[in-house]
């Protein structure tokens, strides 16, 4: 029977024609585009051409809806090219002109403005089918249109050529033509092609007839569109249109830069945003992706429409709606008996015919349609469906590039994923390993700034202010434990309640640090310990990775690497060359508020390896208020003292983590030649917090980059 060949109808009539002149100035290429589309839509509310490709056909939509397609999206693209090429190289006003052409092989009389020998149309030597035809036209022929490169712009690329390239691309023939005063260059856009007719019948014959109307009509409109979007690409590949490994080329151009898009994207909802972005206009005029939910006790949750994309946004919402209320059913009895995705596939992502949007059955004459399923390391994570007008099915080469792309697509979710649950694990633990909040201390304003450098990895800084009995005495903390993720946890989780125990048993500053540095060498020797007790068990096994490595022991070393110094009496060695060492750096001290009622308190601290906390007074002298000493968890030996003074009232106590102190720019840090304290002292006269935003701001605009490291820092200021 016969069928439309997925195209716009057009109906004859002598209202055809459209035209406008335009001035020579740069608003010319924008009231071009927008008289083309006013002239597409006023045809189709005439009844003079159809264009709705997603409604069921010309009776379901009325006059005048739906009249942008990928006819007024060609036709914009030419005009735009041409308009533009006129007001840049002839400087004139510009006349356009858009006809309607039908089929026809017979002649047409010549309009009043159209010249005779114009080859876009008249005599023909077969029949042809119906087109539009776009007529750009500026009175300055002298200077010839530009088609080839007249040297490299600064990228490398042609300056000029691209226009024309374009132009030869989409139309299905293009000129110029000279008058008198006068050049216009003109396309003919065909509408798509000309009738095929199906044989009525099921089967392999039916099947051969929809693959030739698809051969007859899909495939040169889908090698019009690749050839545009390569002539588009920021770097042309010079390719010629004739070349039949064409679009096998454009093929590994798209997926490289998909790979590059997708890649690091950390957010599912982004990710199925670019796959959208990516497909369409370029391989489908709509696509929808839909996400499984996070299994549950060996189940996929429930899926949800993540994502709608069409080529005509207004139509965005009508297609969500079909969607919503047909989702791809189909693909859960294309899971194989054994669970895995792709009826047996082994867990591929093939794409499958889909029926269209509305229709309710499979190669509806409105165009093709394909879902995809979404499979990474043989776990489902969704579909993608996506479909394209005009076509009876789509072709090989494009399923075989949406396969490979759904595979990348999938990647990208899975990674997204993984990342979403290591990131909400690490706020979880990094919320349960710091305080939720911190005491206020009697005649002292405090302020807090903590920005952890990486949201999915727990961070190596922590803080604590809180009471200690007997009454009195405030006691306040800023750590940096060495490194990062569940190692720097691990100590985190050790250090702070250790150090509110040993304060509240009534321990001075110098004590406590002495006391957890013993503990924190007890538990690295423990751990060296554990180890080698492992070795033993596993009888001499190699644990560095090789073929008879226990697992989880690659990092330890071997029994011998576990050194121990002259002296060490088996403490503050730790494991050499990989032994995870329990190093930590720590300011800690204590505040009790002085007698009377002057406000200020005796403040009395230590500093373990860490930044050295700065003292600014009221006059804008910044001195440093500790003496340094080593790190906690090196060595058993060491002694540490405390040093106290009075916080007198209008005094500010500035202390920061190395996330301040050593901020990058370059081979510049942030405290070279004391930057810090020079920052410091401009903040006399504010209070804690306004001194805290002042130092957390410098620390933001010392470089353009975003900080690589933990930001912590405590303000103490005496009231």
């Amino acid at each position: 029977m016969p069928v439309p060949a997925r195209s716009r109808t057009f109906r004859n009539d002598e209202r055809r024609t459209a035209r406008t002149s335009l001035p020579g100035n740069p608003l010319a290429p924008s009231a071009a585009r927008r008289f083309v589309r006013a002239a597409l839509a006023e045809w189709t509310s005439l009844g003079l051409l159809t264009t709705c490709a997603l409604c069921q056909g010309d009776e379901a939509c009325p006059p005048g809806r739906h009249s942008t397609d990928g006819l007024a999206d060609d036709a914009v693209l030419i005009v735009d090219e041409l308009v533009t090429n006129a007001v840049v190289h002839a400087g004139t006003n510009v006349e356009l002109l858009c006809r309607l052409e039908p089929a026809s092989g017979e002649a047409e009389p010549a309009g009043p403005d159209e010249a005779p020998d114009d080859p876009s149309h008249g005599l023909t030597a077969e029949r042809e089918p119906a087109a539009l035809v776009v007529e750009v036209s500026d009175h300055h022929p002298a200077r010839s249109v530009r088609s080839d490169a007249h040297g490299p712009a600064t990228d490398g690329s042609p300056e000029y050529g691209r226009g024309l390239q374009l132009i030869a691309a989409l139309a299905e023939r293009w000129g110029i033509t000279y008058r008198t005063g006068l050049k216009t260059v003109w396309a003919r856009l065909p509408l798509d092609g000309p009738t095929a007719e199906i044989p009525a019948g099921t089967g392999a014959d039916a099947a051969d007839a929809a693959d030739a109307v698809n051969a007859v009509v899909g495939e040169p409109a889908l090698r019009r569109g690749l050839r545009a979007a390569e002539i588009l690409a920021p770097a042309p590949r010079g390719m010629p249109r004739e070349d039949p490994d064409w679009i096998s080329r454009g093929a590994l151009s798209f997926l490289a830069e998909a790979s590059d898009l997708l890649a690091g994207q950390l957010d599912e909802d982004l990710v199925a945003a670019l796959a959208g972005q990516l497909l369409v206009p370029r391989l489908a005029d709509w696509c929808a992706i839909w996400l499984d939910g996070e299994e549950a006790h060996g189940r996929a949750g429930a899926p949800r429409l993540a994502r709608v994309w069409h080529s005509d946004e207004s139509r965005i919402e009508l297609l969500r709606t079909l969607l919503e209320k047909e989702p791809p059913r189909l693909l859960d009895a294309q899971r194989g008996q054994d669970g895995t995705a792709g009826g047996g596939t082994g867990g591929r992502n093939v794409p499958v015919p889909v029926p269209w949007p509305g229709s309710g059955q499979t190669g509806a004459h409105d165009g093709a349609a394909v879902a995809c399923r979404l499979v990474a390391n043989g776990r489902p994570l969704g579909t993608l469906v996506l479909g394209r007008r005009r076509l009876a099915r789509m072709p090989d080469e494009v399923t075989a590039l949406i396969e490979d792309f759904a595979r990348r697509v999938a990647l990208a979710i899975g990674a997204a994923r993984r990342y979403t649950r290591q990131a909400t694990i690490s706020r979880v633990l990094q919320r349960s390993l710091l305080p939720s909040q911190v005491a206020r201390i009697p005649g002292v304003e405090s302020h807090l700034v903590y920005e952890p450098a990486d949201d999915g990895v727990v961070g190596g800084d922590f803080y604590d202010v809180f009471p200690a009995p007997p009454g009195g005495r405030w006691c306040f903390m800023l750590g940096d434990v060495q490194g990062s993720g569940p190692e720097a946890a691990v100590v985190t989780g050790l250090a702070r309640p250790w150090l509110r125990l040993l304060a509240r048993e009534g321990y001075g500053v110098g004590e406590v640090l002495d006391r957890l540095n013993r503990l924190l060498l007890d538990d690295a020797m423990e751990a060296a310990e554990a180890a080698a007790l492992m070795v033993a068990v596993a009888g001499g096994q190699d644990l560095s990775g090789g073929d008879g490595a226990l697992p989880g022991l690659s990092d330890l070393g071997a029994l011998s690497e576990i050194e121990q110094g002259p002296g060490d009496n088996g403490r503050g060695g730790g494991l050499a060359d990989g032994g995870q060492s329990r190093f930590l750096s720590l300011l800690y001290g204590e505040l009790a508020p002085l007698p009377g009622t002057g406000g200020g308190a005796r403040c009395t601290l230590a500093s373990a390896g860490h930044p050295l906390p700065l003292l600014l007074k009221p006059d804008g002298t910044v001195r440093v208020a500790a003496e340094p000493q080593l790190l906690l968890g090196v060595d058993e030996n060491v002694a540490y003292e405390s040093l106290s003074f009075d916080l007198e009232s209008g005094d500010t106590l500035l202390c920061v983590t190395d996330g301040v102190t050593e901020r990058r720019s370059g081979r510049l840090l942030l405290d070279d030649d004391d930057g810090l304290a020079a920052i410091l002292a401009g903040c006399t006269g504010l209070n804690a917090q306004g001194v805290a935003e002042r130092i957390r701001r410098a620390v933001h605009d010392f470089d353009p980059s975003p900080p690589s490291d933990d930001l912590a820092l405590l303000v103490l200021r005496a009231e």
